[in-house]
C-alpha cells in the first residue's frame, strides 16, 4: 500500500525548496538547493532567478524520485507570492507554480497556494517546539527579502498575518550580505561571518540603534561596519559588530512587545535568525520565546508542505 504524502514547493529569491511530509504531519524529506550568485555580487536579477530554479528543479527531481518510491501525492502547494498583503509579487514563485501546477494534474491531486512568509511561520512553528492551541502569537521574519514582526492569528487551516512592525529601510540580511561581499565573501555571508563573529575577542564597539515600538531602521548598520572594517581590516571585530548591533536592534523590539503582548508566545524565522549569536542573545534575556532549526529556519519549504496538508483535511 502507498503511503500518502503531501508536497511543498518554494521557489524564493535565494533558494529552491521541495518538501514533502506525511499524513501525521512529519517533515519526511526537506530538499533545497541554494541559487547560485557570482563571486561580488550581493544578489540575483528576477530573470537569472527563474532559470537558475529550473535548473535546481531537476536535480531534486532526481532526488524525489530515489526518496519517494511508493508513495502517494495526496495534495501539493507552492509558495505563490512573498506575503499575504496586496501586490505582494516576484516572479521566481512562477516557476514553483508551474511545477506544482503539473504535479498536481499529473496526480489527479488538489492544489493549494500560499505566500512565503506563511510557510516561513509554520517551518518555525513545527521545527521550535512551541505548542500553539488556535491563539495569536507574535513572529518575526528576519531575512534577506523580510525584516518584519507580525501579529499571527490561526484561521481555518491557514495564518491571518498582520505587520505590526520591522524594519523602515534595509533588511536585516541585505545588511549582513552587503557587509560580507564588501569584505571578499561570497553571497550570502552569514555563515562565514558568524564562523569570523565567533573568533572575535576584542571589545565590540557600541553603536547607538534606531529602534521606535516595534520598528527599526539598519540602513545605518552597514555604513558603521565598513568604517569599522576600513579602519581595522579586522573581519572578526566587523563581523562580530554587525551581530551585536543587529542582537541589540532585535532585543530592543522583543522587549518592547514584551510590554504589550505579555501572555503572547513569540516565534523567530527567517535566515538571519539561525544565527547563534543573536538567537543565545534572545533566549537569554526573555521567556517564552522560541527558535525554528536552522534547517527550518533559512528558506525552505516544509511549511509550505505542512500547510497543504492542514489545508487539504480543513476542506475535506
Amino acid at each position: 500500500m502507498a503511503n500518502k504524502v503531501f508536497v511543498g514547493i518554494d521557489t524564493s529569491n535565494y533558494t529552491t525548496s521541495v518538501a514533502i511530509c506525511d499524513y501525521e504531519g512529519n517533515i519526511l524529506h526537506n530538499f533545497k538547493i541554494l541559487l547560485p550568485v557570482k563571486n561580488g555580487e550581493r544578489g540575483l536579477r528576477q530573470s537569472d532567478a527563474v532559470f537558475a530554479h529550473i535548473k535546481n528543479l531537476q536535480k531534486i527531481s532526481d532526488l524525489i524520485r530515489d526518496n519517494l518510491k511508493d508513495c502517494e501525492i495526496v495534495a501539493i502547494g507552492y509558495s505563490a507570492f512573498p506575503r499575504d498583503v496586496e501586490g505582494s509579487y516576484m516572479p521566481c514563485f512562477l516557476v514553483g507554480e508551474s511545477v506544482a501546477k503539473m504535479v498536481a494534474a499529473l496526480n489527479n491531486a488538489p492544489i493549494f497556494h500560499f505566500s512565503h512568509q506563511a510557510g516561513h511561520i509554520r517551518s518555525a512553528v513545527y521545527s521550535s517546539g512551541v505548542v500553539i492551541e488556535n491563539e495569536a502569537f507574535i513572529a518575526f521574519h528576519v531575512s534577506g527579502g523580510t525584516t518584519e514582526v507580525v501579529k499571527v492569528t490561526p484561521n481555518n487551516n491557514y495564518y491571518i498575518i498582520d505587520i505590526i512592525g520591522g524594519s523602515n529601510d534595509l533588511h536585516a540580511g541585505q545588511a549582513i550580505d552587503r557587509i560580507g561581499v564588501y569584505m571578499g565573501m561570497d553571497f550570502p555571508c552569514g555563515k562565514e561571518m558568524e564562523s569570523y563573529a565567533k573568533n572575535n575577542t576584542k571589545k565590540i564597539p557600541q553603536a547607538n540603534i534606531s529602534v521606535k515600538n516595534f520598528s527599526c531602521n539598519l540602513s545605518g548598520l552597514e555604513n558603521l561596519a565598513i568604517k569599522l572594517y576600513e579602519s581595522t581590516k579586522d573581519k572578526e571585530l566587523t563581523c562580530a559588530f554587525v551581530f551585536d548591533f543587529l542582537g541589540r536592534v532585535l532585543e530592543k523590539i522583543t522587549s518592547n512587545i514584551r510590554k504589550e503582548y505579555r501572555t503572547q508566545k513569540i516565534v523567530y524565522g527567517g535566515g538571519v535568525l539561525s544565527n547563534s549569536i543573536i538567537k543565545e542573545r534572545l533566549k537569554n534575556k526573555f521567556s517564552d520565546v522560541y527558535f525554528a532549526e536552522p534547517q527550518f529556519s533559512s528558506d525552505n519549504a516544509s511549511g509550505t508542505a505542512l500547510l497543504t496538508k492542514e489545508k487539504y483535511f480543513g476542506t475535506k
